[in-house]
């Protein structure tokens, strides 16, 4: 690696880490209401305690990394909320420190010396933010500069906000990819992690294939890790060996519970098979991954599953 990379501790000593599952489907199942162009972020106006106990209850579940709840936020979100720049900062800050305060109160109950679990700034595609599920299409319209742009404001204030490093998560597109890579490199000493949605085994949900979209984030410094996230289970090991020879950089993996989104009706669609996650981590691992966890549907539950299997060893 070209600078420091915070999972590297993890690796070293036991040669993975543990992510932690879904936020947003996580508070909804815990009675939560997203209904709101926000989603997640909404929480942060109205209900930041409960942001705060999922974040504990993944670690307790066994995650070494939480994932902030500012995946859907942006300033032109907040601003139709009648939020000016700095409130909408502040709240993008909010995400973070949620993440530590929950983070410090599992630090003061453990009693073992593994490595100081890590916090994650999300950064969302910029189809997230249009509600329209466009992050799993990647047809935006817009040239790369113009998605620099667009997220550099928000990349700046999670980046200066004591986060360990910024997760670019759900990626449908090359030219997102291309645009994050080139925008990292105005912010030299922010490691960072990018995840790519994917519609098969070989293909993020643009078209293009995901060796292509890896092999254009793996040539920033700040990219410490690489992979996929909410892409059906059944996709992960074929994308993860399409990556044999693209990168030496660290796989990850936190796909979702295999179910459908229909943003017009704005619903999951059942239809996944029942799967045992501890297994299914086997497998990744066995595929490279070396990052595991869940998005979308997954639960605390999931994350003890997957821990279980990572402490037991990978052996089939």
């Amino acid at each position: 690696m070209n600078m420091n990379n915070p999972l590297q501790p993890f690796l070293e000593c036991k040669e993975f880490v543990i992510l932690d599952g879904a936020l947003a489907t996580e508070v909804e199942r815990r009675g939560a209401d997203l209904r709101d162009p926000l989603w997640s972020a909404k929480l942060l106006l109205e209900n930041p305690d409960l942001i705060r106990q999922v974040h504990l209850d993944y670690l307790e579940a066994g995650a070494d990394v939480i994932t902030t709840a500012s995946y859907q936020t942006s300033f032109e979100g907040f601003a139709r909320r009648s939020l000016d720049r700095e409130q909408a900062a502040d709240l993008m800050r909010l995400s973070i420190r949620l993440a530590q305060e929950a983070r410090e109160k599992f630090l003061a109950n453990r009693t073992n010396c593994s490595p100081r679990p890590l916090v994650a700034a999300s950064v969302g595609c910029y189809g997230a933010t249009l509600h329209d599920g466009s992050e799993y299409r990647g047809d935006y319209g817009l040239s790369m500069a113009q998605l620099r742009d667009w997220h550099r404001p928000r990349l700046q204030v999670l980046a200066e906000s004591g986060a360990d490093l910024i997760a670019c998560e759900t990626i449908p597109c090359r030219a997102e990819a291309e645009a994050l890579e080139r925008l990292l490199e105005e912010f030299p000493e922010t490691p960072a992690w990018m995840s790519f949605s994917c519609r098969d085994e070989r293909h993020v949900c643009h078209g293009e294939t995901l060796a292509a979209c890896v092999a254009v984030a793996a040539k920033s410094p700040n990219i410490v890790a690489v992979g996929i996230n909410c892409t059906p289970p059944r996709f992960v090991e074929g994308l993860l060996r399409s990556l044999a020879n693209v990168t030496s950089k660290p796989l990850l993996a936190y796909p979702n519970s295999g179910e459908s989104w229909d943003a017009e009706r704005r619903c999951w669609i059942d239809g996944a098979d029942p799967l045992d996650w501890g297994a299914a981590a086997k497998r990744w691992h066995n595929a490279g991954a070396r990052l595991i966890g869940g998005c979308c549907r997954t639960t605390p539950d999931t994350i003890r599953a997957i821990a279980k299997a990572c402490r037991s060893g990978f052996h089939s």
